[in-house]
């Protein structure tokens, strides 16, 4: 058989045993359990996109992935743990907007540096924010709101999943362009601070709609406007702000990462083990119920992405003069 023959059928069966499960082809990785850490609480939307990515890359891996979440200031205490992991892949990020392109232009000490501490996994999902408040506020719109902070400046605060966090951000970013104030109350996590709007002991909050959905659903939470240029799928009678307040924008995003240093094959199994659970029906309706978009994109194409996240976000951080120690 020719060199050229043989070469190109190897090839076909490589990449053929790719997506056969277990994935155990390059090497004997892995051979026990991977740690997931999820820099937020439990019960918010990166801990949701987390846990359903890992049960089924646990699937394909034919090992166990366990979700560990390791929550405060605003998800630098989690991506600074992997950061200093060993670099075996036994031990990932399921990085954010925050962790990512946040914290490295508001923190005044960098615990980590965003881009050369990890090894970029995929990009796996864009996620839709919302501003939700308690069903017995008084204002029910955007519009209502507005007119209510400005009648009554400061009297009324909001929550959100941390200082610094994209969720803080959009409130921030509310405030200015609505020319209304209000008191930012962080939490250590969506889920606590869920909880409190859920019992009426803070008034609203922007949240990530997957971790609001049910809630919106439920009746428990009023969603009065999705922070997308445009209306989601998945709420179609829920406003995009933007309606009353052109020009508004923001979308959260979730990502693997492993420590800088981990081997190429051992990101390319889990890469590619990530790329096949997102291909999975199960997380791909999951994903669709509150309008996440599945990316699933390359290794390359997320370090392409958190450069040109952390150029968007800067004039944004600067504007707001969000600082933190």
């Amino acid at each position: 058989m020719p060199i050229r023959r043989r070469t190109l059928l190897g090839l076909a069966v490589s990449v053929a045993a790719l997506f056969s499960a277990p994935m155990a082809w390059a090497a004997d990785f892995p051979d026990r359990t991977i740690t997931m850490v999820v820099p937020f609480s439990a019960g918010g939307s990166t801990d949701l996109v987390a846990r359903l990515v890992a049960n089924k890359m646990s699937e394909n891996l034919g090992q166990q992935i366990v979700v560990e979440n390791v929550g405060g200031a605003g998800g630098s205490i989690g991506a600074a743990q992997v950061a200093r992991a060993d670099p075996d892949g036994y031990t990932i990020l399921m990085g954010t907007v925050a962790t990512h392109a946040l914290n490295p232009l508001i923190l005044k000490t960098k615990p980590y540096d965003a881009e050369k501490d990890f090894a970029p996994i995929s990009l796996l999902v864009l996620v839709p924010n919302v501003l939700v408040v308690n069903p017995q506020f008084p204002a029910q719109n955007v519009k209502e709101l507005i007119d209510l902070l400005k009648k009554d400046p400061d009297k009324y605060a909001y929550a959100s999943s941390g200082n610094g966090t994209p969720l803080h951000l959009s409130g921030e970013l509310f405030k200015t362009m609505a020319g209304v104030s209000m008191q930012h109350i962080p939490y250590k996590g969506a889920g606590p601070a869920l909880n409190d709007v859920i019992a009426n002991q803070v008034p609203m909050m922007f949240d990530n709609l997957p971790s609001s959905s049910g809630h919106i659903k439920g009746g428990t939470l009023l969603a009065l406007g999705v922070t997308t240029k445009e209306r989601v799928p998945s709420f179609p009678d829920v406003p995009a702000i933007a309606e009353t307040i052109p020009g508004y924008e923001t979308y959260s995003w979730n990502a693997l990462f492993a420590p800088a240093g981990t081997p190429a094959d051992v990101i390319e199994v889990l890469h590619k083990a990530a790329a096949k659970a997102l291909q999975d029906p199960d997380v791909i309706a999951r994903m669709g119920q509150f309008s996440a978009s599945i990316v699933a994109s390359t290794p390359e194409e997320l370090a392409t992405h958190v450069k040109a996240e952390l150029a968007k976000w800067e004039p944004i951080v600067k504007a707001s003069g969000v600082q933190m120690d």
